[in-house]
């Protein structure tokens, strides 16, 4: 009978010390990322940062290890990198990262793509009490290169496993050992909005010197528009200093001396440019990428002022 009792005595104990093992329990958030309004035309980067918050029980004073696997997401991807927000069947390429340097993609050890990205494998200190909490910044970014992305709200959703994050105490092993261990799920979206926007720049229109002004003078410049794909739009040049309402009679200047000129869509300088909507205005649809136009000027023949420098400052107004 004393042989039994000890028996029974041995295994309550051992009982006891596997109790750790099933005594964690975990909450996970991680926030959305929204990246607001980008310009994708503008050919560069943008980044935003998320955080992967975890809060964890157990027995006290040991270590539990967690695996946060972030998977493709609704928009799916084909290698791991980049992952796609979708608009329609437009695609936006994206992912997320360990770093500030976006070197290090933040992926999962359970998705067919683990023996590249994997996890970052986070570990939380429970404290005497047995609690314990730890942070980690999620780094997004949208890749450049992407000018001719149509304008619309595009996104990637992770629920489920798609964003599952598995933890055991530390004794376990690895992430890849922990597998799907108490996974729980901390769903979040990722969006970015392609905004309508354009851009301009213009090039000065230089006639050079002259003598005399006894027959017409030409010369011609350029503008460039860049525009968020699909977006229409015009191009307006006004009157100029002079505030002329016929753009093929601006005035150039020097003191109160000038000289007349104009400005034209065509290198017949039949079709002048000016503000007009509709009327003498250009019009084009926006690529993403840049659009030249060519500007052409032309000074007739006409009495020649004083000499010196003359010189005009035409305004140009992109509407879309």
């Amino acid at each position: 009978m004393a042989r039994w009792a000890i028996a029974a005595a041995l295994s309550v104990g051992f009982a006891i010390a596997a109790d750790p093992a099933s005594a964690q329990s975990c909450n996970f958030t991680i926030s959305n990322l929204d990246f607001g309004s980008i310009n994708l035309a503008a050919n560069t980067p943008f980044v935003i940062t998320a955080t992967y918050s975890a809060s964890c029980t157990g027995t006290a004073n040991t270590t539990v290890r967690t695996c946060p696997n972030i998977d493709v997401g609704s928009g799916g991807s084909t290698s791991g990198s980049p992952r796609f927000l979708l608009n329609g069947a437009s695609q936006l390429n994206f992912n997320l990262y360990q770093d500030g340097a976006h070197s290090s993609v933040w992926g999962s050890n359970l998705w067919a793509f683990a023996g590249s990205y994997a996890s970052p494998t986070i570990d939380i200190a429970l404290n005497g009490s047995g609690s314990g909490s730890a942070s980690q910044t999620i780094y997004g970014q949208v890749w450049a290169g992407q000018q001719t992305s149509p304008a619309g709200v595009y996104s990637s959703s992770f629920t489920g496993v798609q964003a599952s994050v598995a933890y055991a105490y530390s004794t376990i092993g690895s992430c890849s050992t922990i597998g799907s261990s108490h996974a729980t799920s901390a769903p979040f979206t990722v969006t970015a909005t392609n905004a309508t926007i354009c851009s301009v720049s213009a090039a000065t229109l230089n006639f050079g010197s002259t003598g005399v002004l006894r027959a017409a003078l030409d010369a011609m410049s350029s503008v460039t528009v860049t525009c968020t794909n699909g977006a229409p739009y015009t191009v307006a040049l006004d009157g100029g200093l002079s505030g002329a309402t016929n753009p093929a009679q601006r005035k150039m200047s020097q003191a109160a001396q000038t000289i007349t000129y104009g400005l034209y869509q065509d290198a017949g300088r039949a079709t002048p440019w000016g503000d007009s909507a509709g009327v003498n205005t250009a019009a084009g649809t926006g690529s993403g990428l840049a659009q030249t136009f060519t500007v052409y000027g032309r000074v007739p023949a006409q009495n020649t002022p004083a000499p010196g420098t003359y010189s005009d400052t035409v305004v140009m107004t992109i509407s879309y």
